[in-house]
């Protein structure tokens, strides 16, 4: 039950960001799908600039990202997708994998003829594009993980439990959640207790990727909620795999980290997601740009 409770929870929360999108998507983006490895893979271009994959959280879609789409897509080309098993996407035969996704995520990109992007992943969706980043470096110029750790053990214990529990036995109970309600009105067919099935056997799984993470050569900024569902200890952890939290920076930023962290105030897990503040920390990022200067620059006449 308490895995339900936490399931609703982000259910209840994710709808409110789904009910806002007709007032934030004006224009209706091109939709297609694209075959990667087996399966068809819907996807959303919109806007015009430099390109964005965006990529969404576990049992939602592309639409969880509808109110905040508006500040990405009024200078950026956002590539959303829909990943295996959510939203239009169908879920098909194999086990949800997150390097199978991260080569998928590859596969699409180049289809659409993306040869490098910028990519932000949002949980599920922050372990796809690490693994897209992981494997296919070349792909990504920067990335942007939001409330995604690496390592099975960054999760507290009570939430590692529950999520052990998930299996396709909630589905009946869940059907009338909006998560479900909305996972039914756009789905190929309805696959549900196959879904959360599938993402149960995908959260019971222990790993590790600490290795990889030393592998990221794109700049990277870490994005967390200061109420998430990962330990302190993890996040700080992570940032210290990426090189920063090492030695102080320097008077003039010389020694500074080219990775970046950012904990978000008053944000949870189920929440961060459509949160203004995540924008506001992201973008600057995606786009590489710094709205910080040195003291040395600030106290020039």
């Amino acid at each position: 039950m308490k895995t339900l409770t936490k399931i609703g929870a982000l259910a209840a929360l994710a709808m409110a960001a789904f009910s806002a999108q007709a007032d934030t998507q004006a224009v209706a983006p091109k939709s297609g799908y694209a075959k990667a490895n087996g399966l068809k893979y819907y996807y959303e271009i919109s806007g015009k600039g430099e390109p964005l994959l965006l990529l969404h959280g576990g049992l939602g879609s592309t639409d969880m990202f509808k109110p905040i789409m508006p500040a990405f897509t009024e200078h950026r080309q956002v590539i959303a997708i829909d990943l295996q098993g959510h939203g239009r996407t169908e879920l098909g035969n194999r086990k949800i994998s997150l390097p199978d996704l991260g080569d998928d995520m590859a596969s699409v990109l180049t289809q659409l003829g993306y040869k490098n992007v910028d990519v932000m992943g949002y949980s599920f969706g922050g372990g796809v594009a690490f693994r897209l980043a992981v494997q296919h470096p070349e792909m990504v110029r920067r990335l942007a993980l939001v409330s995604a750790g690496f390592a099975s053990e960054g999760f507290y214990a009570d939430m590692r439990e529950q999520q052990k529990q998930l299996n396709a036995g909630f589905a009946e109970q869940m059907k009338q959640t909006p998560m479900y309600q909305s996972y039914v009105a756009v789905a190929p067919k309805d696959e549900f207790p196959r879904l959360i099935q599938a993402m149960g056997d995908l959260m019971r799984e222990t790993y590790d990727y600490s290795a990889d993470v030393k592998k990221l050569s794109m700049p990277t900024m870490l994005i967390f909620g200061d109420s998430d569902m990962y330990r302190p200890e993890h996040i700080v952890e992570f940032y210290k795999l990426l090189g920063g939290g090492l030695r102080d920076a320097g008077w003039n930023r010389e020694t500074m980290s080219k990775n970046r962290l950012a904990i978000l105030p008053d944000q949870t897990h189920y929440d961060i997601f459509f949160s203004p503040k995540l924008v506001a920390t992201a973008l600057p990022f995606l786009d590489g740009v710094s709205g910080s200067k040195s003291w040395a620059e600030v106290s020039q006449p």
